[in-house]
């Protein structure tokens, strides 16, 4: 990525004490074997979600998708499968399918039910505007989530 200037905008607390930023927190931190994560805060943990216009612009999409990216798409969609589970106590899983061109699926299932179903496209330039729509996007899909989980609870036993 390049180093263009940003503006640091102040991130509201009770932004980071929404559900799904603290489910994706949690999951970034259980996955860091060598601690290095353990003293950094909760927003710079979320620092690499955000990415602006002009630097996806800058993104080449020639390649593959780098291990962070794939990374970040995986805590990403791993946020939403456990805030469903722990919402509907139904056991939910997450597969990512990306091609070499970063083109795929994330799926997010429980039992036989497809609870989140999203293509992927230019998988190189994941990311979103802002911290607000971050944790809104995951917000919006884990509700979404829950409620079919929900409604289906017959399928996602089965």
């Amino acid at each position: 990525m390049s180093t263009a200037k940003t503006t640091r905008q102040a991130i509201s607390p009770e932004l980071l004490e929404s559900p799904f930023a603290k489910a994706l927190v949690q999951h970034i931190r259980a996955n860091d074997p060598y601690g290095t994560y353990r003293n950094w805060t909760d927003e710079l943990l979320l620092k690499p979600f955000v990415v602006s216009k002009a630097q996806k612009r800058e993104i080449s999409v020639e390649g593959d998708v780098d291990p962070l990216t794939k990374g970040r798409i995986m805590a990403f969609y791993r946020a939403i499968a456990a805030r469903i589970e722990q919402q509907t106590g139904q056991l939910s899983q997450v597969v990512i399918d990306l091609s070499h061109e970063g083109f795929g699926w994330a799926l997010v299932f429980s039992g036989r039910l497809l609870i989140v179903v999203r293509t992927l496209r230019d998988a190189q330039r994941f990311g979103f505007d802002s911290l607000e729509k971050l944790i809104a996007e995951g917000e919006t899909l884990t509700n979404a989530g829950i409620e079919l989980a929900t409604r289906h609870a017959e399928i996602c036993k089965l």
